[in-house]
């Protein structure tokens, strides 16, 4: 029978918070970073209060819970932000078991200490196993470099990117700026979050990424490991020596602890800096040196391909296709969905009960981490079924299959979750039927965004500007396809 989690409050208010051996000044829930661990049974009721300490509006948003749209904590859409001193009672469901996490969804919030982990366990579940351990990524620059809104202010303010922080894992440049820490459950390596178990014991870890604008190569020392869970939803278990984990994304994994202490690496991948932990099993084992360089991180990669979703989570065939095209304009800071901005968004409109197939069309110069609210998806490639998700990374010039199965009406957030390029305006709706009206997106601009829906059995364009039948449809976005790396240049800062 499903356990309802047990009440807790969330108190958001300006902290001072410890990375190890620097103390910070940042908003978080509490005194600690990250927030409280809230723990469930799938089928079972979460209960929340949010209490607003801080000086500006905030919310809860619950990342790749499938949720009563009125608790989803996304303002404008269908709650407005809590003022300061104000309260808030989340109460929702929480229908699948896995690994999720909260943050705020008000501006750059989400790059401050406003996030935790939410663990949904399975009431059966499969998979056997003697102890778990939560590991949450971030990158971290509040109360050292600024605030988070000073550096969306910096960016915003030129047209040029730091065309040095690139990976060809993912395409080119990664990412906006370099953050000064990058932390494992809120500790620098030079204060490592140290998991102590024994050896020989089968461990199943839970790895978030909570960062702003930071990918992660994760591996763990001394061993392999079987992914299998990505995004809280099961897949047919893999073995790797590495897996990359976007902002947004969750991968969960099994492995058999061998003794001595082992360096829980996450790379900041293409930025040459990572996180770092310690695994250790034996007491008098050295601990590992934090620079130390891991075989491991250069082995069997996982790739998306790898990934099955279990027969079970299989969805329905699409009856029809609509393209998302991802774009940059010229400014250099203005990422466009359907070359609309969240100002006025690309609607995407969907009718319940139906399965549409997005095709997510990337012709900007950058990867983004898309995570859609409210649902889940089934990636699909040429050839292979492919994982349950709810966020997916896409490169540069790529296009991806995603099929959504519409069966939690409202009006949705889809966007990227670079933090960064979601405030520079890559944000665009789900919803379901003709636009409500009078809805206004408080928090990240304006919403407001024309309506678009296509025909079924074929590709029926671009969502965002057309009627039904996909007359009016929008063009792939011209001006991201012409631009080129020369365009997408910050100059290295010195």
């Amino acid at each position: 029978m499903a356990r309802p989690a047990r009440g807790v409050t969330l108190r958001a208010r300006p902290a001072s918070v410890s990375l190890g051996r620097r103390t910070v000044s940042t908003w978080a829930y509490g005194e600690s970073l990250p927030g409280p661990r809230i723990e469930a049974t799938a089928g079972g009721i979460v209960r929340a209060r949010l209490v607003n300490d801080l000086p500006a509006p905030t919310t809860v948003h619950w990342h790749g819970i499938r949720i009563d749209p009125r608790m989803d904590g996304a303002p404008g859409y269908t709650q407005q932000a809590t003022r300061p001193g104000g309260t808030f009672d989340y109460v929702f469901e929480v229908p699948d078991p896995g690994t999720y996490f909260y943050h705020s969804h008000v501006g750059m919030q989400n790059d401050r200490g406003l996030y935790g982990p939410l663990i949904v366990e399975d009431p059966r579940e499969p998979l056997g196993y003697d102890e778990e351990f939560t590991v949450v990524l971030d990158d971290w620059l509040d109360g050292i470099s600024g605030t988070p809104d000073d550096a969306l202010a910096r960016l915003n303010a030129s047209t040029e990117h730091d065309d040095t922080l690139r990976s060809d894992l993912l395409g080119g440049v990664v990412g906006e700026l370099v953050h000064p820490y990058h932390l494992v459950n809120g500790r620098t390596p030079d204060a490592p979050a140290v998991f102590t178990s024994r050896p020989g014991r089968l461990v199943r870890f839970r790895v978030i990424n909570a960062a702003a604008d930071t990918p992660f190569r994760v591996a763990l020392g001394g061993h392999r490991i079987a992914i299998t869970h990505t995004d809280g939803f099961p897949c047919r278990p893999v073995t790797v020596d590495t897996f990359l984990i976007g902002m947004g994304e969750r991968y969960d994994f099994l492995v058999r602890l061998g003794p001595g202490a082992f360096p829980l690496v996450a790379e900041a991948e293409g930025k040459r800096a990572r996180a770092f932990a310690v695994v250790r099993t034996t007491k008098i084992a050295a601990t590992p040196n934090r620079n130390v360089r891991l075989p491991e991180l250069d082995g069997r990669i996982l790739t998306y391909a790898d990934l099955e979703a279990r027969g079970s989570d299989e969805l329905p065939r699409p009856a029809r296709r609509v393209t998302v095209t991802l774009g940059m304009r010229p400014s250099g800071n203005e990422w466009t969905m359907n070359d609309r901005l969240a100002n006025d968004p690309m609607r995407l409109r969907v009718e319940r009960g139906e399965t549409i197939r997005i095709v997510l069309d990337n012709q900007s110069p950058m990867w983004h981490p898309m995570h859609l609210h409210g649902h889940t998806f089934q990636l699909r490639g040429t050839g292979w079924g492919g994982p349950r998700k709810d966020t997916v990374n896409i490169k540069p010039r790529e296009r991806l299959n995603i099929d959504v199965k519409a069966d939690n009406p409202g009006e949705w957030m889809f966007h990227c979750h670079n933090l960064y390029h979601q405030e520079q305006g890559m944000m665009g709706t789900f919803g379901y039927g003709p636009p409500p009206a009078g809805v206004g997106h408080g928090g990240h601009g304006g919403h407001g965004g024309q309506d678009a829906r296509g025909g079924r059995g074929r590709d029926s364009g671009h969502a965002g500007h057309g009627g039904d039948g996909g007359r009016g449809a929008s063009r792939p976005d011209k001006s991201a396809e012409r631009a080129d790396s020369r365009r997408h240049r910050r100059k290295p800062k010195r």
